[in-house]
């Protein structure tokens, strides 16, 4: 049947080999990627072993990672929306990659501390909101929307293969150099992805001209117009929200029961991760098929209710267990969220007018990552009330209800993403 404005031609999952842009953007992406698996190994593990952090602490520094978000999302949507995407992206990855770069150097000179993992991750929490919005916010410029999915699965399947050999890179560098030295690979890692950026060629469309812009609140309310008085985006954020509110409760614990209770090294916790992160790989791969085969609605109901049971296997690991529970838990885990966040991005971009991408990822981000702080404050306190342990199994119990804002909305029933006139909320 040929394409028409109401049935988009479907991608055969192989166009993008051929789009030299999406291929530097996807080369870029890739390596930050892997030095951003060395960091999520590096940086806890600095805290919990080389400075003793208590449970506390851990909480404020992953915490902060994410409270950015919580701040400056909506008018990062904004700006995302107003300015040119591509140097958003570039600027954001030189902020990362110089800020991390105080975490070796303070390894090596012996001025590591808390304080300075609080900025260090509170700064490159910042890039890190500018950057995601912007990206989210480029890919439906850069590729056609029938491709929207293939693009997604694309990154995805990066994502998922510097989680799973990341985390064992990761591991090993800091058995090598040390935990806060080991940093530098991902400072790299940025610089890179910067230089792929400026090799894109492709033009963007024209952002709104300075004349017609109107108050910037006016701005980032329309943005939360655009989620909230949707339902499909409504649910997707509810959804998403509520999941990483309970998820990063037992995050920012993780490392102390792996390390203290698990009596786990660096290089088994990695391995651990990495043998765990197959599930994302699993889950990119099948994510359109799923979608294609039983349905866009029923495909994230399902997804994200797995990954979510799966993590109830974590807080009953024993030392003479800690490897294959946790293994098996990340690898469930993984691939349901894989699978969810693939096709729930995808919906939302291809639902949502261009000239509202940016503020409707902003105002996405603002809700469901904007929950991550107040889990991780929450994980920290029940681990000095409760335990670690406690603390992981609250969160794992908790998301077990995350698919409740799904089976009760439209999306349940949904087959493939409406048009994007058809679910964009009319002008005024």
């Amino acid at each position: 049947m040929p394409a028409t404005p109401d049935r988009p031609a479907r991608s055969t999952g192989r166009a993008l080999w051929r789009h030299r842009d999406f291929l530097k953007l996807w080369m870029g992406e890739t390596v930050s990627e892997f030095g951003s698996q060395v960091t999520l190994v590096a940086m806890p593990l600095a805290a919990a072993v080389v400075l003793r952090a208590t449970p506390a602490e851990m909480g404020i520094l992953s915490a902060l990672e994410m409270l950015p978000f919580l701040l400056i999302s909506l008018p990062a949507g904004v700006w995302a929306d107003r300015l040119q995407r591509r140097p958003i992206l570039i600027a954001a990855d030189i902020l990362r990659a110089v800020v991390l770069l105080a975490v070796p150097v303070a390894g090596l000179t012996g001025h590591l501390s808390m304080p300075l993992l609080y900025v260090v991750a509170l700064v490159a929490g910042v890039g890190t909101v500018f950057f995601d919005v912007s990206y989210q916010s480029y890919l439906p410029a850069l590729v056609e929307r029938e491709h929207l999915i293939e693009g997604n699965s694309k990154m995805e399947l990066t994502r998922s293969t510097a989680q799973l050999a990341g985390p064992g890179l990761g591991g090993v560098l800091v058995g090598l150099l040390g935990a806060a030295e080991a940093i530098v690979a991902d400072s790299l890692s940025f610089f890179y992805s910067a230089a792929m950026l400026l090799l894109i060629r492709r033009p963007e469309p024209q952002p709104v001209p300075r004349e017609e812009r109107r108050h910037m609140v006016h701005e980032m309310r329309e943005g939360l117009g655009v989620v909230l008085g949707n339902p499909v985006l409504r649910a997707i954020a509810a959804t998403t929200a509520t999941s990483n509110l309970f998820g990063s409760m037992a995050f920012a614990v993780l490392f102390l029961f792996t390390t203290r209770d698990l009596r786990m090294d660096a290089v088994h916790i990695g391995i651990a991760l990495a043998l765990g992160n197959l599930g994302a790989m699993v889950g990119a791969l099948v994510a359109g098929r799923a979608a294609g085969a039983f349905g866009v609605g029923r495909t994230l109901i399902v997804a994200i209710f797995a990954g979510a049971a799966a993590e109830l296997l974590v807080p009953i690991a024993q030392p003479a267990t800690a490897m294959p529970l946790l293994v098996a838990a990340m690898l469930f885990g993984s691939a349901g969220s894989t699978t969810y966040n693939i096709n729930q991005v995808s919906l939302r971009q291809s639902i949502t007018p261009d000239r509202l991408q940016g503020r409707m990822n902003a105002s996405m981000r603002f809700i469901v990552w904007g929950t991550m702080p107040i889990g991780s404050l929450a994980g920290g306190a029940l681990g000095t009330v409760i335990g670690v342990r406690g603390a992981i199994a609250v969160g794992a119990v908790g998301g077990l209800f995350t698919v409740l804002w799904l089976v009760v909305s439209p999306v349940r029933s949904l087959r493939e993403p409406p048009p994007a006139w058809e679910a964009a909320p009319a002008e005024g």
